[in-house]
């Protein structure tokens, strides 16, 4: 696949603003606007704008909420300057901060750790039992997603190459639709199309499955740099939310489900299910060492984005993989773990 040049990157931020509404009416001009995108995974974020958390805790800001498909259009809108927080998956994130594209943006949580609410799934006409058996098939997936990443490294593991297979690149509900029509023979997404996928497909491998192999994904929620470096009181509160939101996928999942299926447009039985295949830490987990880690001590999520950046250099994705200092510079623990914990 070759690299995007940077007047494709300039003609899908065009694409991107022109398909996705910014600056809602009702809002008070008097106040400043703070810019989250968000995407309809089953994670906090979405338990953090169904109780309307952040407007309560920012009451001196418009608080402006936009949805997204992937992690590739929010990194179009943030290239644009258009986002100041976006809830996006590591691949793209490791593309991000990765030349040509060098988003200035830092990761300040960790949403969600990919488990069984990310996988492959074969058409169960397609006769296909495992990822080997898919050589010659048409696969679609969203590009420069973690879905992406993780079939790439599926594909890897099974002794095929990204040109053994024919990929297409859409984003859920086309990969939905292209499925319905027969135009596709297997997907690799994440929920909620995944569980639709599943019935009428056969699950090869699940991200949980390549996670245990080396290549873990992880749904992230990052900050534009200058917007932290002005607003770092902002950024505080949107943390706290956000652990407020994993505290209650813990301790009241029953609440955490209900909250999700009206973002999502499920039952609570539905939300409750989706919320069980996903991997969500304490907020003591995210602050250690083996994740985000602590003001002055960034944790393993660097280690983890220089392996994607890596994954995607040798794909052909990006020239080249940053050192690890670029992706140690990339997350924002100001604070941390003193902030969740006040």
């Amino acid at each position: 696949m070759r690299i995007r040049s940077a007047l494709v990157v300039a003609l899908a931020v065009l694409t991107t603003l022109a398909g996705c509404a910014v600056g809602p009416a009702g809002q008070d001009s008097s106040k400043p606007t703070v810019r989250l995108a968000y995407q309809s995974f089953p994670s906090g974020d979405l338990i953090v704008k169904e109780n309307r958390w952040l407007e309560e805790a920012l009451p001196d800001w418009n608080v402006q909420w936009t949805k997204f498909d992937s992690g590739a259009d929010i990194n179009t809108a943030f290239i644009a300057g258009e986002l100041d927080f976006g809830a996006i998956g590591s691949s793209p994130v490791a593309r991000g901060l990765s030349a040509p594209l060098n988003i200035p943006y830092q990761v300040a949580f960790v949403l969600d750790v990919a488990g069984d609410n990310e996988a492959l799934v074969a058409r169960n006409e397609s006769g296909v039992t495992d990822v080997a058996g898919l050589r010659g098939k048409r696969i679609a997936t969203a590009f420069a997603s973690t879905a992406h990443y993780s079939l790439l490294a599926a594909l890897n593991q099974a002794g095929l190459a990204a040109g053994d297979v024919q990929l297409v690149d859409l984003q859920p509900q086309a990969s939905l639709a292209a499925w319905e029509r027969g135009d596709v023979d297997a997907v690799y997404t994440w929920l909620p199309t995944l569980d639709e996928l599943r019935k009428s497909g056969k699950t090869l491998i699940a991200s949980r499955e390549l996670a245990t192999a080396g290549k873990p994904t992880l749904d992230l929620g990052v900050v534009s740099t200058s917007f932290a470096q002005e607003h770092s009181d902002v950024v505080d509160t949107w943390r706290k939310v956000e652990a407020r939101a994993l505290d209650v996928i813990k301790n009241d999942p029953t609440a955490a489900a209900a909250a999700i299926a009206k973002q999502i447009g499920i039952t609570p039985e539905q939300a409750a299910n989706q919320l069980e295949q996903g991997v969500y830490l304490t907020p003591q987990e995210l602050t250690s060492a083996e994740w985000l880690g602590s003001d002055g001590a960034p944790g393993n999520v660097a280690q983890n984005l220089q392996s994607a950046a890596q994954f995607l250099a040798e794909q052909g994705q990006i020239p080249a993989a940053p050192d690890l200092g670029t992706f140690q510079k990339g997350l924002y623990t100001k604070g941390l773990p003193n902030v969740l914990q006040s």
